[in-house]
């Protein structure tokens, strides 16, 4: 089925920005609170929130299966286990229907004020009940740059980095939207020179730019899937800050490896930008060596040229970008990683979430954390107001923002924040 939504050439007749990261050919899924107090699943055009479940009852999705309360929920799991049919035909009927030359809805005041909201008349929900997280350390860059901090550069990698998609299952409790503030956490951590561990405040509180992308319904316990149907199973994707305590990290990390320390906060942005949308900016991913076993062995095309940046801002200060990277430095695929999770049967489930691990690039201004861009905390970044960090402060804001562009269209994912407070 073509994806006549990704038409560059089409208009909207809604007002949308140039540098927009949401044009006609976005069309994202996202879960929001109306002004009216009501729960509804809905896409975004430009700076307005359009309610696909209005939008259903008004009849404007005829002729396409879907069941009477499909966007009437809280959550997108229920259309997203409907798979990617289903995606693409709705996807493409929203397209034509604010399409400049469509003037159905246009001439519709009526139904115009039930469906179609303003961004500051709306709030933004976490899009989907999120069953199961996986974090992925696929970021070659990061692993070696975090290996290095702690191990010294001879024994950077681990033996296995090279061979497996390394990961482990996160806590998916603790993720919530852009917006929601963070409490610093306590935990335990055996700071330098200490003697025996204490417990309190973390100090050393850090940011990870990571994407993340989000599954259908993928496999039956006991059963595993092809590399070359792995895609098949991803709907979109969210930018996404996986927050750590470095010292509660460092601490608790052996012999098991990462639990409070990234369990407190994983913070994502609101609007799931579909793998349809992000079609066009296919690029190729970085060379593999060793050659990988043969199930993991992929031809083709297989990341996305997607900017990335991380913005520290103080309170009541201006917004610092601390960090350029790009989602196509990452080494292990995400039809990779999907292909090595079920590889022993393990089942995945509509809207479980896989972080991509942190997104570092090749350069000291694409690292993708505080560890490495102040490499342990070495060498602290200055701020626009003169001031320092080597981690985040209390009230500081931690903004990720991402998009693809070509000489066509623009495809942005919108804002990922959230701001740090002190805990009592």
């Amino acid at each position: 089925m073509k994806i006549i939504a990704n038409d560059p050439n089409r208009k909207t007749w809604l007002k949308v920005d140039k540098n927009s990261d949401f044009p006609i050919q976005n069309i994202p899924f996202g879960v929001f609170l109306t002004r009216d107090d009501i729960i509804t699943i809905g896409t975004r055009i430009g700076d307005y929130a359009i309610d696909l479940g209005a939008l259903h009852q008004l009849g404007y999705f005829k002729d396409i299966p879907l069941t009477d309360d499909m966007f009437l929920q809280d959550t997108l799991n229920d259309f997203i286990a409907d798979g990617r049919i289903t995606w693409r035909l709705v996807r493409n009927r929203i397209a034509e229907i604010f399409d400049e030359n469509n003037t159905v809805l246009k001439d519709n005041i009526e139904h115009r004020n039930r469906i179609i909201f303003t961004m500051d008349e709306v709030e933004m929900q976490l899009p989907i009940t999120i069953g199961d997280y996986t974090d992925f350390y696929s970021s070659k860059e990061h692993a070696t740059n975090v290996g290095s901090i702690f191990r010294g550069s001879e024994n950077a990698l681990m033996p296995n980095w090279l061979h497996i998609p390394i990961g482990y299952h996160g806590r998916s409790s603790s993720i919530i939207t852009s917006g929601t503030p963070i409490r610093r956490p306590k935990g335990q951590m055996k700071p330098k020179g200490s003697v025996e561990p204490i417990f309190g405040p973390s100090k050393l509180v850090d940011f990870e730019l990571e994407m993340a992308f989000i599954t259908t319904d993928v496999n039956k316990l006991g059963e595993t899937i092809k590399l070359e149907e792995a895609e098949d199973y991803i709907f979109g994707m969210v930018l996404l800050n996986d927050w750590s305590a470095r010292d509660i990290q460092g601490w608790e990390y052996a012999p098991l490896g990462p639990f409070l320390g990234k369990s407190f906060a994983s913070t994502i942005s609101p609007w799931i930008v579909t793998m349809d949308a992000l079609e066009p900016f296919r690029t190729k991913s970085p060379i593999q060596e060793p050659t990988p076993l043969p199930y993991l062995k992929q031809v083709g095309d297989r990341s996305f040229d997607i900017n990335l940046q991380v913005i520290v801002q103080p309170e009541n200060g201006e917004e610092n970008i601390v960090a350029k990277s790009n989602f196509k430095y990452m080494y292990w695929t995400m039809a990779q990683q999907l292909t090595h999770h079920t590889s022993n049967g393990c089942n995945v489930r509509a809207g479980d979430m896989m972080g991509s691990g942190t997104l570092s690039g090749p350069t000291k201004e694409s690292y993708g954390s505080m560890l490495e861009l102040t490499w342990g905390g070495k060498n602290p970044i200055k701020l626009k107001d003169g001031s320092e960090r080597k981690f985040i402060n209390d009230n500081d804001t931690v903004t990720l923002r991402g998009y693809c562009e070509n000489e066509n269209v623009r495809i942005g994912f919108g804002d990922c924040s959230g701001r740090l407070i002190e805990n009592y």
